[in-house]
């Protein structure tokens, strides 16, 4: 067994909830509230921009130059998928950039960016990439399913082919490589540390859905 076998044996109940969630079965069957989306896309662009950053703050440290640059590269593909994807739907939701501005990211979105710094920040590099595993590997695999049982009518079928789409699926490959080679030559402490690290950015992966489905932002004290 890999060591990227062993995260998703380790993970699979959770990453099953997450494929399983309201908001992905109805995305997939194109009759997702499009308030619902709107709100969604909106933060999924605030949280790119930090994934971006934690990608980054992970290829500083990284040991070598193939390394650096594919974390380099997978940065500047965040950022072209943040630019190019949500400019698409918040163009047909009447999202302006002033608008965007105006809206803080939520809870859930400010949590999972800080723990994705953190990571890169204080943690060791395999620690840094266990915990941006999650961002490729579910999203790519969420987006295989829903591809399967979804037509080119579905209004959001332009998310779907991103994230399904050949090169998309190559990145994910690369990260999941980079893993099993970090993985492999780690002792039980750092493994037990990527463990810990890719478990806790799949909670956050589900809680980002969960959030974006209910339409939360920050709970306020009872005035």
């Amino acid at each position: 067994m890999s060591f990227t076998q062993d995260l998703a044996q380790a993970t699979a109940p959770l990453r099953r909830q997450i494929h399983d969630m309201p908001f992905n079965r109805e995305l997939a069957e194109g009759r997702l509230d499009p308030e619902t989306f709107q709100g969604y896309i909106i933060q999924d662009a605030h949280y790119l921009e930090g994934f971006a950053r934690a990608l980054a703050l992970a290829a500083a440290k990284a040991p070598d130059a193939p390394t650096v640059a594919q974390l380099s590269g997978s940065a500047a593909g965040a950022i072209a998928v943040e630019r190019e994807l949500h400019a698409h739907y918040m163009g047909l939701f009447g999202v302006s950039a002033d608008d965007f501005a105006q809206i803080e990211p939520s809870a859930a979105c400010d949590h999972y960016v800080s723990f994705l710094l953190r990571s890169a920040t204080t943690g060791d590099f395999p620690e840094a990439v266990a915990a941006l595993l999650p961002c490729f590997w579910i999203y790519r695999d969420i987006g295989r399913e829903i591809a399967q049982v979804s037509g080119d009518a579905n209004p959001y079928a332009a998310w779907i082919a991103t994230y399904s789409g050949e090169a998309f699926d190559h990145s994910v490959e690369r990260m999941l490589a980079l893993t099993d080679r970090l993985g492999a030559k780690a002792d039980e402490a750092a493994r037990q540390r990527m463990h810990r690290a890719f478990a806790r950015s799949c909670w956050h992966e589900w809680r980002f859905w969960d959030s974006a489905y209910h339409r939360e932002s920050w709970r306020r004290p009872a005035a």
